[in-house]
């Protein structure tokens, strides 16, 4: 055991030193393809959204499995994807988000022939798309298209989050906002309204904004752009605005509280204008469900207390649209989204565990 889940680990740090940036996944897909091809999964293929499609066959007919792990990062495909690895420990950029959770895919497929095990129903392995930023869910929009309600489950993946059981999807609203205005020059000028003086001041009533506290409710602005140079007076200027609640109705409020100041802040001189750049639905299934208990169980028979939680994730799609799909973790980590992202190496065993359980038992 200890020699496949060390190639596991090498397999995710094979992933992760590719890079791929959301809308530019292409090259690190067509590596998870042709291992696919390799390891002789059936009707390998990659569908018009990018996603990367291999079925493992089942023996009894059952409803098929949908397994998916994104293959996108938030990091810019410029970026050094140096690793660093002590005996317990990687650390590099999207290592754990998302680089484990798709070498985990694999992990199952040689765990299932180390036991000579075939599973009752087809197992759908899916690279996702798409998943990160602005990706929108964009590669799982396009998977849940092509299944429907057919499968028995979603289950995606993640790098880090063992113990967690993410079988509630966080709703999340996304803007565009940008401010035009006839800009000048610092001093000729002066007087005139300047688009990032208006964001800012915009950006500033936004954060005074009361968020409630239960249900959970954030707002925050992740990136600004805008101006020509030191001495002029912005012409055009933008940010990106991103929404979120444990509770739709909560979000509606937050979205209606947030048009409502962007609405007011264009005046003669002034135009600001919101685009909406992404739409993350919400959806749930209960503690109570077969799919979460079970996931409970697999946790519990590794010794580890599950955690019940939200986060917007893949399975987002499924859950909005009322069909079985939870989120589960490869290992333990921190850091994402950081270039000191890092993964524990030892719970990985555990973590692969799990997942093992989970697949032996999830038609009976």
């Amino acid at each position: 055991m200890d020699t496949l889940i060390n190639e596991i680990l090498e397999l995710g740090i094979a992933i992760q030193q590719i890079p791929a940036p959301t809308f530019a996944e292409e090259k690190r897909g067509q590596f998870i393809e042709d291992l696919f091809a390799e390891e002789g999964l059936l009707d390998v293929s990659a569908d018009k959204a990018g996603n990367i499609y291999g079925r493992i066959p089942g023996s009894g007919g059952g409803a098929p499995l949908v397994i998916c792990a994104h293959l996108d990062t938030v990091f810019p495909a410029t970026t050094n994807l140096r690793l660093t690895r002590d005996p317990n420990l990687l650390t590099g950029p999207g290592i754990g988000d998302n680089a484990l959770g798709v070498a985990g895919m694999i992990g199952l497929l040689w765990m299932l022939r180390a036991k000579k095990t075939q599973p009752f129903g087809d197992i759908w392995l899916v690279a996702t798309v798409g998943e990160e930023g602005l990706g929108d869910l964009s590669g799982m929009r396009a998977v849940v298209n092509r299944f429907e309600d057919s499968p028995i489950a979603y289950l995606a993946l993640e790098g880090m989050a063992l113990g967690y059981i993410y079988h509630r999807a966080l709703g999340v609203r996304r803007y565009r906002v940008s401010a035009k205005t006839a800009g000048g020059h610092s001093w000729g000028h002066y007087g005139r309204p300047s688009a990032v003086h208006e964001l800012a001041h915009l950006i500033d009533q936004l954060t005074t904004l009361r968020l409630p506290e239960n249900p959970r409710t954030t707002l925050n602005v992740g990136v600004f752009s805008g101006g020509t140079s030191v001495n002029t007076i912005a012409a055009e200027a933008s940010f990106e605005l991103d929404l979120r609640s444990e509770s739709p109705e909560a979000l509606t409020a937050l979205v209606k509280k947030a048009q409502m100041l962007i609405s007011s802040a264009s005046k003669p001189r002034v135009k600001v204008v919101a685009e909406q750049i992404g739409s993350r639905p919400a959806g749930e299934i209960s503690e109570s469900h077969p799919l979460v208990k079970l996931a409970k169980d697999a946790l519990i028979q590794q010794g580890i207390e599950p955690i019940m939680t939200i986060g917007s994730t893949d399975a987002n799609i499924p859950l909005s649209r009322g069909y079985a799909s939870i989120c589960l973790g490869i290992t333990t980590g921190d850091s994402a989204h950081t270039l000191e992202e890092f993964v524990n190496a030892a719970p990985a065993a555990k973590g692969m565990q799990q997942l093992l359980y989970f697949v032996e038992n999830l038609w009976y």
